[in-house]
């Protein structure tokens, strides 16, 4: 079966320039998704250069992906690390203390497989206060993660987080409330 692929057009997302897309990929590609460059305030001024908005004290490790810049806000004493996608067609909001742990991927757009055109559908992901994404899992596109929340390693967030709850899954279930010790 041969697919005619003119129908699928997503030609209407328009995320930034051309020059601009391709300035960021080589930027992207040699100081975030490398090895070669750990240094943190580098990677910091490059993303505010590129149109996001950037807090004090975040560290971003080496192998990081990051989509488009200038629809990404990051708070105060974030960490993002190794081999984190944050896969961003639509805006991300990253607010203060949060911890997306290694391999972590934050997907912000889905396609509509119940129409024939395939239309993309990007949802814009919210990570509160004190979240904690674990290691290997996926917030999905159109997700809020509320405060302090806690999605666990290998867990994929299909729905929102509650405030102070732990999730662990596929697809993400609350375990148990996360207390803080005195």
């Amino acid at each position: 079966m041969v697919t005619d692929l003119s129908k699928y057009n997503n030609s209407w997302f328009q995320p930034g320039g051309f020059f601009k897309r391709m300035a960021w990929h080589y930027v992207n590609s040699f100081f975030f998704k490398s090895g070669y460059f750990p240094f943190y305030s580098i990677k910091v001024f490059l993303l505010k250069l590129f149109g996001a908005k950037v807090g004090e004290g975040v560290l971003i490790k080496p192998f990081v992906n990051i989509k488009y810049p200038w629809m990404l806000s990051i708070g105060d004493y974030v960490w993002i690390g190794e081999n984190v996608w944050i896969d961003n067609i639509a805006y991300v909001l990253i607010k203060n203390n949060v911890c997306i742990s290694q391999g972590a991927y934050l997907l912000t757009g889905n396609h509509d497989y119940k129409k024939t055109t395939f239309d993309l559908m990007p949802g814009e992901i919210v990570l509160e206060d004190g979240v904690w994404i674990g290691a290997q899992s996926i917030v999905c596109p159109g997700i809020t993660c509320k405060s302090h929340s806690i999605l666990s390693v290998g867990a994929v967030a299909t729905k929102h987080l509650e405030a102070y709850f732990i999730y662990s899954g596929n697809p993400a279930v609350k375990v148990r409330e996360r207390v803080f010790e005195k």
